[in-house]
């Protein structure tokens, strides 16, 4: 594999779509990758939940509109269930309504349903590895969407991130602009460790899951705000 060695067993995924022949689509794509193996298919959201709990798959491809229960719904129960368990979403819509409340809820990942089928690949693994992706057109979009609302960020910063020292506020704000550990460790001259280790700060000082809620969070508080 191009991105790193293989992991001690391959991924296990669990797809949620109530479309058939979507899901088929999919079991075609990663069936061909050694490291990923799809255990089950769900219809819907809340099928998608149970078979969380029994199965326990360590990446679910959730769609975000099902029947019986959403994409949002279903990321919150598995998300409240504390199952080691992490949910990448996929949407043919790149404005979607649920786009913020998704990533509230837990998901470790947003993408549209016609990403690259390598790109797709590359983001399953990221996500079980424990990061997280969002693609860049969704998030620009999403941001420039909510830009009107933001905070200003010449406002007085939220209580929470006077936690943070300014160097972790730095990398909070490279975070949040969508650089990786690596590129951020460029642009501020030190080790891509040390730029791993300011992320867990911030994650753990911050109560944020993963990436993708602190980039949420740098401009719901003005940290951040989109470019125009």
């Amino acid at each position: 594999m191009s991105d790193g060695a293989a992991p001690a067993r391959p991924v296990r995924i669990l797809l949620a779509d109530d479309q058939p022949l979507l899901r088929t689509g999919f079991r075609m794509v990663l069936g061909t990758e050694e490291d990923l193996d799809i255990v089950a298919e769900a219809g819907d959201g809340q099928e998608a939940v149970e078979l969380s709990r029994r199965l326990l798959p360590d990446v679910v491809l959730m769609d975000i509109r099902m029947p019986r229960m959403d994409g949002v719904a279903a990321t919150r129960a598995i998300v409240d269930a504390r199952l080691p368990v992490r949910v990448l979403i996929l949407t043919t819509f790149d404005l979607d309504e649920y786009v913020v409340g998704a990533l509230r809820a837990g998901a470790s990942g947003f993408l549209a349903k016609d990403v690259p089928a390598e790109d797709l690949v590359t983001a399953i693994r990221t996500v079980a590895a424990g990061e997280a992706v969002v693609a860049p057109r969704i998030l620009k979009r999403l941001l420039d969407r909510f830009a009107d609302v933001l905070p200003d960020p010449a406002a007085v910063p939220p209580r929470a991130l006077s936690t943070l020292t300014e160097r972790e506020r730095e990398v909070l704000v490279q975070v949040a602009r969508g650089l990786s550990n690596a590129e951020i460790a460029a642009e501020l001259s030190v080790s891509e460790t040390t730029i791993k280790t300011h992320v867990g700060h911030v994650l753990t000082k911050l109560g944020l899951r993963d990436r993708v809620q602190a980039v949420v969070l740098a401009y719901e508080t003005g940290l951040v705000r989109p470019k125009a």
